[in-house]
């Protein structure tokens, strides 16, 4: 039996690699529709700016060498193309080298945006993908059978997501402890999906029996993945059932579809594997080398997720080679959500005509439902989310949002479901008011139609209008 491969896993691996070419093919997408309002020359955070105060050794990325709007899109477009070509199988129609390198783009393209992409881009699922992306360039493809070390670390990577996440929830808030946790998590969640408010509705027992499976499947089952088969199989299909749950539940970007994807890489599918050759020398060096690499850069991660002080979703590594994961150490109990208003008024005052902007995903209008978008990532939409919790979450960025909605800047308003302004009539003042939202009743939701209902508790921003020299004519 060959020491270096694991011939079982053929479909394992084919079926990892096309999941993970269809999250890369997500992230790009998102990355290209929505970088010119968030990052770009002219974005709320613009890259240009960011080059300038960040040397490349801490933030490496092609954009440190040359940043435009047009060159960016190339680049977003461009790994849109080859995630789609991966997606279809090149990289098997390749020669293993080539194969490689094929994974090696999309890794690189993406790296280069997160680590341009300041905070739009510091969510944990963004160094999950870089992470999970770059294992995947030393899988092979059909001319080799899996590498045994490649999906070894594999499970490592998920192992440190469940069991991470697992340990901060126990370490975090007390609810978590007394399994009360889902009494709240499902009405105050960054961005609820159109079954959160059935979830939220659920009976209290039946959130305790959440909880409690939660912490069975991110504390107990991730040891089961280094057992042999078919336990393996059972844990990896546990975790994945545990995802699909979370994905009805509520809005996370790809962060549940890139843990199933993980999962899946342990799954030993049925199936007599194809007769290739033994791994290439040089192949088998370089494997092994990465393999050493990757887990010495292990030493802190584990040494943070062990640690009574243990963070959540920290980098240590410029390349995000290996990283700490864990989500909702806390969980709020009242929802806040900033609304967004603009006026043509020449004197803004309370009595004036106000008019709501729209956001896509982030709850609004109390009488519109909630939308699925995940995998898709409304950034904006997320930190609206951060930005109602404190503002010193939006410090950098929110004022330039409100310009350019003073301004009517068409790539912002495109993050937007509507504004309440034509494009040729923006508006003379902007004002930011915080509002409480708590899910409505069964009874409230017959007779209202309303599946929110609204209180305000104070002004956000007052109301704001663009300096004389900077309005346009």
């Amino acid at each position: 039996m060959d020491w270096f491969t694991a011939s079982d896993y053929w479909l394992s691996r084919l079926v990892f690699q096309r999941a993970l070419a269809a999250v890369y093919l997500v992230g790009f997408l998102t990355a290209a529709l929505q970088f010119r309002a968030l990052i770009g020359q002219r974005g709320m955070l613009p890259v240009p700016r960011f080059v300038e105060r960040v040397p490349f050794k801490r933030a490496p990325s092609l954009f440190q060498l040359h940043y435009s709007d047009p060159f960016f899109a190339v680049c977003a477009w461009a790994g849109c193309a080859v995630s789609a070509a991966l997606l279809a199988g090149l990289d098997s129609l390749l020669p293993l080298w080539g194969g490689m390198l094929l994974w090696l783009v999309p890794w690189a393209l993406y790296l280069s945006i997160v680590n341009v992409g300041q905070t739009w881009y510091s969510f944990g699922w963004e160094s999950l993908l870089l992470e999970v992306g770059f294992l995947a360039v030393f899988l092979g493809n059909d001319e080799v059978a899996p590498p045994l070390v490649v999906l070894f670390l594999l499970r490592w990577i998920l192992f440190r997501v469940e069991f991470g996440a697992g340990l901060i929830k126990m370490r975090g808030d007390e609810c978590w402890r007394k399994l009360t946790c889902l009494d709240h998590h499902h009405e105050t969640q960054p961005m609820p999906g159109p079954l959160s408010w059935f979830f939220h509705h659920l009976p209290k027992p039946l959130h305790r029996v959440e909880v409690a499976a939660n912490h069975f499947t991110q504390l107990v089952v991730p040891f089961l993945l280094f057992t042999p088969q078919p336990v393996a199989t059972a844990a990896a299909a546990l975790m994945i059932v545990t995802q699909l749950w979370l994905v009805l539940s509520g809005n996370f970007s790809w962060l549940n579809w890139i843990t199933i994807v993980l999962a899946l890489s342990a799954v030993e599918f049925p199936g007599d594997p194809p007769s290739v050759p033994d791994a290439p020398l040089w192949y088998e060096v370089v494997v092994l080398a990465v393999a050493a690499l990757l887990v010495g850069l292990s030493y802190h991660p584990v040494r943070n997720m062990i640690s009574r002080r243990q963070i959540m979703n920290r980098s240590f590594d410029p390349l995000h080679l290996v990283n700490t994961y864990g989500a909702f150490g806390s969980v709020g109990r009242v929802r806040y959500e900033v609304v967004v208003e603009g006026t043509a008024d020449d004197v803004p005052r309370e009595d004036s005509d106000w008019r709501e902007y729209e956001f896509k995903g982030k709850p609004g209008d109390p009488r519109r439902w909630p939308r699925q978008f995940a995998p898709y990532h409304l950034r904006l939409d997320w930190m609206m989310w951060f930005a109602a919790l404190s503002p010193a979450y939006a410090g950098s960025w929110f004022g330039a949002l409100v310009e350019r909605l003073l301004e009517n800047d068409r790539d912002t308003l495109k993050l937007l479901r509507r504004s309440p302004f034509p494009p040729d009539g923006p508006p003379r003042y902007v004002r930011a008011r915080l509002f409480r939202y708590r899910y409505t009743t069964w009874r409230e939701l017959r007779e209202t139609g309303a599946c929110w209902e609204r209180t305000y508790v104070r002004e956000y921003l007052p109301p704001t209008r663009l300096a004389a020299t900077a309005q346009r004519s």
